[in-house]
């Protein structure tokens, strides 16, 4: 899949554009978006089939009208696109404030200084360059000239790492659950917290406006953001107190039941937790979804999920991992995964991480990778008792 070409009619100049971060102003440049969001999550993911323009190969939604979208030009061509839907334009519908629990922040914000980030995506040929980076940059120059105070967003548990490290923090009780998104963890950016995100060494750091004794931070931030119920991530907490609550909940799995960490000291167990996070579902919750790329490994803590297509095909008790086959197999999700039980607690482990412990911890590996055949075994065995 190649890059979606802009000419030069399609762009608001009649010259062609330098390389950059552009707002669409015109119905060309917003159709040629338009199109690069099919490309991506139609054709590529697979997702939002259902709403597609398929006869003109659009994904176009209802907040589109409502929101600006800029789009990222490299060599006259459109590789990246992002829609920023401001409050300040009467944009946050009581829609949008309810899929992302937006009420609490309410409560002390006005809905002017909110803004969501959505649809940010770039094209296959320039993943892993600059051109991600390049559109949050426009996108927070944006926020710094309005005196934004929340940058709202999303991600999937896979890529929470990703946008913490660029200072985006979870804040809801309760993760979003899209039937053509799958499961989406809300995040926040403080836009004027310059200390926080300069102290992770974000990047972001070189473009967010200090405003010194004039920031504006919100004091809601401190119990909805410090301490959120729906996600605890090993990046921004104790290491060792984030061991000690998985170790317990592992332990009060039954004695004769294989665990993810046999053989591992406390030591080694903590490698294979780096970059992961414990992530509360809602019953009812599409944890995986069929067709995802994505392939981090998941362990059951609490409750209880099952594995499903087109009928029931495994129930998952705490203690045993889930969306193994993707990552061992390093193929797209194969089955549905639903949380199904109140209190249910998944841990994810990073996909990277565990790559990385391959590569560079290969006898702890081994355990690890051991210690996944034999529950795998475990549940087959089950199965046909």
């Amino acid at each position: 899949m190649g890059a979606t070409l802009i000419s030069n009619a399609d762009v608001s100049s009649p010259m062609s554009r330098p390389d950059g971060v552009y707002p669409a102003l015109t119905d060309a440049e917003r159709n040629a978006i338009y199109r690069q969001r099919y490309e991506i999550y139609v054709e590529e993911m697979g997702r939002y089939g259902a709403i597609a323009d398929h006869s003109n190969r659009h994904l176009v939604e209802d907040v589109d009208d409502v929101s600006r979208l800029y789009y990222a030009l490299r060599n006259d061509r459109l590789v990246g696109s992002i829609r920023l839907t401001l409050g300040l334009d009467g944009g946050l519908s009581q829609a949008l404030i309810s899929k992302y629990s937006l009420g609490p922040f309410l409560e002390e914000v006005s809905v002017e200084r909110i803004i969501v980030g959505e649809r940010f995506m770039v094209d296959p040929d320039y993943r892993g360059t600059d051109v991600l980076f390049q559109m949050f940059s426009a996108y927070m120059r944006l926020v710094n000239d309005l005196r934004i105070e929340l940058m709202i967003g999303d991600c999937e548990p896979h890529l929470l790492n990703v946008y913490q490290a660029l200072g985006f923090r979870p804040y809801s009780k309760h993760n979003i659950n899209s039937p053509d998104a799958g499961y989406l963890i809300p995040l926040v950016v403080v836009a004027e917290d310059f200390d926080y995100v300069q102290g992770l060494g974000s990047p972001l750091a070189n473009v967010m406006t200090d405003f010194g004794a004039d920031r504006r931070i919100p004091a809601c931030i401190d119990e909805l953001v410090d301490t959120p119920a729906g996600v605890t991530s090993e990046r921004l907490v104790d290491i060792a107190g984030y061991w000690g609550e998985v170790y317990r909940a592992l332990e009060e799995v039954e004695a004769h039941r294989v665990s993810l960490f046999d053989g591992l000291d406390d030591a080694q167990a903590q490698l294979c937790l780096l970059k992961s996070t414990i992530i509360e579902c809602q019953v009812g919750d599409r944890i995986l979804k069929k067709g995802n790329t994505a392939q981090n490994l998941y362990v059951l803590l609490d409750g209880a999920v099952e594995v499903r297509d087109e009928g029931l095909l495994a129930v998952i008790t705490p203690g045993e991992v889930f969306g193994e086959m993707a990552f061992l197999l390093s193929r797209p999700r194969s089955a549905d995964v639903f949380a199904v039980a109140p209190g249910t607690r998944i841990l994810s482990l990073s996909e990277s991480s565990l790559h990385g412990l391959i590569r560079d911890e290969p006898v702890v590996a081994a355990k690890l990778l051991l210690n996944i055949s034999r529950m795998l075994c475990w549940r087959l065995a089950k199965d046909e008792s």
